[in-house]
Parts: C-alpha cells; structure tokens; sequence
C-alpha cells in the first residue's frame, strides 16, 4: 500500500487512486462481471494493465475473484462486501462532480432519479 501518512483520507484515495479503479469499481457496483465483460466496458485499458487494478484491489479487500476451473478458465470479479460500503461515496462523489464541473451522468445507479 502507498504511504498514507496515518491519514485514512489519504489511504482511501491511495486504494483507489489511477485511472482504471474507480472506473473498474463503479462498474462492479452495478453486479459481478466476468474479466472479459469488465475490460470491454473500461474502454481502452490493456490486459495487463486491467489484470494489475485488479490485483491491487483484491489484495486491498475491495474485490472479490472467483475463478471456476473450466477451459478456459471462467473469473468473476465483484466487489467484497467492504467494496460494497465505497458505492455511497461514489455516488456522493459523482453528485458532486456533476454540479461542479456540469457533466451529466452517463451511468446513473438509479435510472429513475
């Protein structure tokens, strides 16, 4: 884990902190995906650069992998249940984004609002 300085502010935004981890677990609050299904949806990361993300935040407690013995081998990625507890902060975090700087959200959680 990066230095976080005792500051648990700063250890949060450290577990989640690139370009493709937010992405990756705002798309994970919505259910499970297979590896395929999440890097199609994360348009233009790499392989390697996807697999790395994802490591990083199972190893950090906020996704969980399964990984079924088939050929070829079948792996689900969501989030754990302490990922789960980052989604009202992301929602708070996207409010806040989209009146300040006026971008619509384009994958709202609740369709209705």
């Amino acid at each position: 884990m990066k230095v976080h300085h005792g500051c648990p502010v700063q250890a949060t935004i450290n577990t989640l902190s690139g370009k493709w981890k937010v992405q990756a677990v705002w798309r994970l609050s919505f259910g499970p995906l297979r590896f395929a299904e999440l890097r199609d949806l994360l348009r233009g990361v790499s392989e390697k650069v996807i697999t790395a993300k994802l490591r990083e935040l199972e190893r950090d407690g906020v996704v969980s992998r399964t990984a079924v013995r088939t050929s070829p081998p079948r792996v689900t990625y969501s989030l754990s249940p302490s990922g789960q507890t980052l989604i009202p902060l992301l929602e708070g975090l996207c409010d806040w984004g989209s009146k300040q700087f006026g971008i619509k959200r384009n994958l709202p959680r609740n369709p209705q609002s």
